[in-house]
């Protein structure tokens, strides 16, 4: 039907009406919404397929045993999918390249704070105890252990200027041996431009300690769980400190040896944490440091060193080849931990807030360490423990105290099971 329009130009304009659709038409109209419809379920039911097994494994990650918060577990479950919990998951399910740019994408827009001075000035480390053993015989005829002690160290330079008070100044903390301290711990800021902030500086004397490297529930795979992934209450009495481990295994670019098996081959090249069959700890590269499992009782890989010949290793901020980290950019500042051991075999722990790569290899060096490798980072996972005793009378009842804490975690993460390994250092008897 032909209809008239009168527009602006007063000239009539005759339209004419679409035609109805054909029969024809119609069907096939009605043929493709079918087949959208159809499409839209089978894409449906196959995501529910799909989801359904991730959807089950990331609430059992969330739900497994262990003291890791539901935030880490969230983590984990995403760095296992290659996207702590959910993180991890998601790296173990392909999804860890989303996660490494979310991070970083996190904390380059999130940098610490410039300038200022730490809130409350230099912090004071949990006081010495007295330990229940290890005393020389009162006529002095046997030497004690505490003879063979190492000296206390020199204080730490800052790299910040002018040292505030206190600032480098190693502590005395923890259990006594033999009425020596074997533990000491000092504060430092890590650079001249991030001043507000603080890094716990540990060391710790392999003569006076002995040490363990504790699996946990996950990490390494298929390590000994004899342990349970904590330290048990019965081997308490004399335990002094924990810290971190390194990476999961999977992101270390090394492996892991315990106890006569290779679990995962270590890397030729790789900086390693040695424990030996006598209790002592060294770091250094597998293939010229050390070059046989002999002795060991256990051998842990993360990365490259950063300090090597009492230097930092040059090229950490470009880190072009990866050796220092493809989780997370080397020069990104984040919670970062490390371990090195100085030219007498003291063993130093770093940890701190917004920490790069370079700064943590900055401050081992400046510790003493003489090589050195990084750990674990992230705030959920950089912990380590000074452990108290709130009665003299009851020496295995234990309270972990923080040396420097993001307040993720409480006194209780190397006391219960949990997901990730760590090292336990006890008083020698």
């Amino acid at each position: 039907m032909a209809r008239t329009e009168y527009f602006a130009s007063d000239d009539p304009v005759i339209l004419e009406d679409p035609a109805p659709p054909s029969r024809r038409e119609r069907e096939a109209s009605a043929r493709s919404a079918r087949t959208r419809r159809r499409r839209r379920r089978t894409i449906a039911a196959v995501l529910v397929i799909v989801l359904l097994p991730v959807a089950w494994s990331y609430i059992g990650a969330l739900r497994a045993p262990g003291t890791d918060s539901v935030s880490a577990r969230s983590v984990e479950w995403l760095r296992d999918h290659h996207s702590a919990r959910s993180v991890e998951w998601l790296r173990d399910h392909h999804f860890g390249g989303i996660v490494d740019r979310v991070e970083s994408w996190w904390y380059s827009h999130n940098p610490p704070p410039v300038g200022g001075k730490p809130k409350g000035g230099i912090p004071a480390a949990p006081k010495p105890v007295p330990t229940v053993s290890t005393a020389a015989p009162a006529n002095g005829s046997t030497p004690s252990i505490a003879d063979g002690a190492l000296p206390v160290p020199a204080r730490v330079p800052t790299a910040a200027g002018t040292p505030l008070a206190g600032e480098g100044v190693w502590q005395p903390s923890g259990l006594t041996v033999g009425g020596k301290s074997a533990v000491y711990v000092t504060y430092v800021r890590p650079d001249a431009i991030h001043t507000s902030l603080l890094s716990g500086i540990v060391w710790l004397d392999p003569k006076l300690l002995r040490v363990k490297l504790v699996p946990g529930l996950v990490e390494p795979p298929r390590a000994d769980k004899s342990w349970g992934a904590r330290i048990p209450p019965d081997q308490r009495t004399n335990l002094v400190a924990a810290f971190n481990s390194a990476f999961r295994v999977q992101d270390s670019r090394g492996g892991y040896f315990e106890n006569g098996r290779m679990l995962t081959p270590l890397r030729t090249g790789g900086a390693t944490a040695v424990v030996r069959a006598d209790g002592t700890m060294s770091v250094g590269t597998w293939g010229r440091d050390f070059t046989s499992t002999d002795g060991l009782v256990a051998a842990r890989q993360n990365l490259d060193l950063i300090v090597d010949h009492g230097a930092v290793v040059p090229g950490l901020p470009k880190n072009s080849s990866g050796a220092w980290g493809a989780t997370l950019n080397s020069r990104i500042y984040v919670w970062r931990s490390g371990v090195g051991v100085t030219a007498n075999g003291a063993i130093v722990y770093v940890a701190g807030a917004g920490l790069s790569v370079e700064s943590v290899a900055d401050l081992l060096h400046r510790a003493g360490a003489v090589r050195a490798m990084e750990l674990d980072i992230n705030p959920e996972w950089v912990t380590c423990y000074i452990y108290e005793r709130p009665n003299p009378s009851q020496p295995g009842v234990v309270t972990g105290n923080q040396i420097l804490g993001s307040g993720q975690r409480n006194g209780n993460r190397y006391l219960e099971p949990g997901t990730r390994d760590f090292f336990a250092w006890f008083a020698r008897s």
